[in-house]
């Protein structure tokens, strides 16, 4: 007999449910995350159309983003 088949978290299922038009990879975030961040800080609303898309399926790099948000926010002198 098989077991009971597993049951999907919310946030699973919310991650498999995602948005992908306009998908970008990993990579391809990760390539154009300094410049979104960049123009974000700047007050543009939505910088790099499809990153955000990506941001709410990819916790690693909406982590980075939100890094890089913060220490651009926190040095806004930078070069």
């Amino acid at each position: 007999m098989s077991p009971a088949p597993r049951r999907l978290r919310p946030e699973a299922v919310r991650r498999l449910l995602v948005d992908t038009d306009g998908w970008l990879s990993c990579d391809d975030c990760f390539a154009m995350v300094d410049e979104y961040v960049d123009r974000l800080v700047a007050g543009e609303p939505d910088p790099i159309p499809g990153m955000a898309g990506h941001f709410r399926g990819c916790p690693a790099c909406a982590e980075e983003a939100a890094t890089l948000a913060i220490l651009a926010a926190e040095n806004p002198h930078r070069p």
